[in-house]
């Protein structure tokens, strides 16, 4: 049996306290007990809604190996006399275990941040890498306190290459995260408009990103967007902390990792970028300018620690856009059909932008229109009516005739719309469900976007819901 950890291990590596019959190891770790593998340990974290001590019986009957409490907790749980690893605090014995990892491991590490793309990029390298070793990546997004020390703690002590997303949503969050991670390479996707609301300006959000620089191992390596207008302090910063190995990527002239030709449909790209005196052509099996320049850091970093580039180059063809990132379905809708892109995982001003031109470049058919359904953008703070107000811009440069909008904050955008442009606005995310669902018509291609928190998620459920995909042996009449 290959364990990820043995049981000797864990209890070393958490400080923990042995009870009852311990297996000899176990082959993964969960927090959710809905979704936990026979086999794996279950990790009862006490998050800000839930407890998972109250989970610790469905987490066993559900095949959990060995059960992770808390001793506080132990009293309360009855007679349970499962095995178990007892600590002071599961969240913090789950950050103990990610250093045990960290320090074991001989991966080359890569973390990643920024305000747009994170996600995006990571699942990139992690797609572009695995033809050259083994990857481990994180789940999703799992970014923060607990999503980083999880990741960590689940990698195997053989994996080659270890891909690390990185978040914040204030000041000194980064920090911590990426001493525990020590990247041997890190990227900055870009700097934008992301969470204002708690910072004073832009330059606080640089500042807040450039907490990545601290953790970087000796003689790393920082990967920075030449484009952005923060790349100029970003630079310093780096430079400022004694990092002798900076690296830049976009179109700019002086980009290392170049990007010297765009050419892109509705449905996938083709890049052309200049990296170490050579010009390369890649392939990417999805659409958009803001996916091929993710994609100029990736490849920046296969070249920094060594991966197969044609590899790398040929894996990025068979690239797809995630669910809630660009994800497209093609839906049947009665003899016809219509697009649905689905943007709906969150959003900032950068990234609305991304997804309108994604929605510009789609092609309707028939008598179709592109349709923008949007929703609020939070965090955004004093800035919330600019913001949403200024997206009037982008989307009459792009052509964008119909416009459908939920949210309070979108009102802002609605009254700064011309009448030439058909706006429906509803002030809840069901009222505009409901409409979506009874106007989307044949040849129609639709693009949902909006923060997390407004639940644009269910406009796109209810849509898959209602409407089959539709099979390329269909004709549309």
């Amino acid at each position: 049996m290959s364990w990820l950890w043995t049981t000797e291990d864990l209890i070393a590596a958490m400080a923990g306290r042995p009870f009852g019959t311990l297996p000899e190891g176990i082959t993964g770790i969960s927090i959710d007990s809905r979704s936990i593998a026979p086999g794996e340990a279950f990790f009862a974290i006490k998050g800000d809604r839930v407890d998972g001590h109250d989970y610790a019986s469905m987490a066993m009957a559900n095949g959990a190996a060995l059960l992770v409490v808390s001793e506080a907790r132990l009293p309360a749980m009855g007679r349970l006399t499962v095995p178990m690893i007892v600590v002071e605090d599961v969240l913090a014995a789950l950050g103990r275990l990610g250093l045990a990892s960290r320090e074991r491991s001989k991966a080359r590490i890569i973390a990643v941040t920024g305000s747009v793309g994170k996600t995006t990029t990571k699942e990139m390298l992690r797609h572009v890498l695995s033809p050259s070793g083994k990857v481990h990546a994180s789940v999703a997004s799992f970014n923060n306190h607990w999503g980083v020390p999880l990741t960590l703690a689940r990698m195997p002590e053989d994996t080659d290459y270890g891909v690390f997303e990185v978040g914040m949503n204030h000041p000194g969050e980064i920090r911590p995260l990426v001493a525990m991670i020590r990247p041997d390479v890190v990227i900055i996707t870009t700097i934008a408009p992301a969470h204002l609301g708690n910072f004073k300006n832009i330059k606080e959000i640089a500042a807040a990103k450039a907490e990545i620089f601290e953790g970087l191992e000796p003689a790393g390596h920082v990967v920075l967007n030449r484009d952005n207008d923060q790349f100029n302090f970003l630079d310093r910063t780096a430079q400022s902390l004694g990092i002798g190995h900076i690296h830049s990527f976009g179109q700019h002239a002086k980009a290392e990792f170049r990007l010297a030709e765009f050419n892109g449909s509705d449905e996938n790209s083709t890049l052309w970028l200049t990296i170490g005196g050579e010009t390369l052509e890649a392939a990417i099996g999805a659409p958009g300018r803001h996916i091929a320049e993710n994609a100029l850091a990736a490849l920046g970093v296969v070249r920094i620690v060594g991966a197969d580039m044609e590899k790398a180059i040929e894996a990025l063809a068979t690239l797809r856009p995630e669910k809630g990132r660009g994800k497209r379905h093609r839906l049947s809708i009665g003899s016809g059909s219509f697009i649905l892109i689905d943007e709906s995982y969150n959003a900032n001003p950068a990234s609305m932008r991304a997804a309108i031109a994604l929605l510009a470049a789609s092609e309707p058919t028939g008598r179709g229109r592109r349709i923008a359904v949007l929703g609020d953008m939070l965090e955004m703070g004093e800035y919330a009516q600019k913001v949403h107000t200024d997206l009037a811009v982008p989307l009459l440069a792009a052509g964008i005739e119909h416009v459908w909008l939920a949210g309070a904050e979108m009102a802002a955008l609605k009254e700064s719309l011309p009448e030439s442009v058909h706006v429906e606005y509803c002030e809840n995310t069901g009222e505009l469900t409901n409409y979506v669902l009874n106007s989307v018509a044949p040849g129609d291609v639709l693009m949902v976007k909006s923060s997390l928190g407004i639940g644009f998620g269910k406009i796109v459920a209810a849509l898959l819901d209602k409407f089959p995909p539709f099979s390329d042996t269909q004709r549309e009449l």
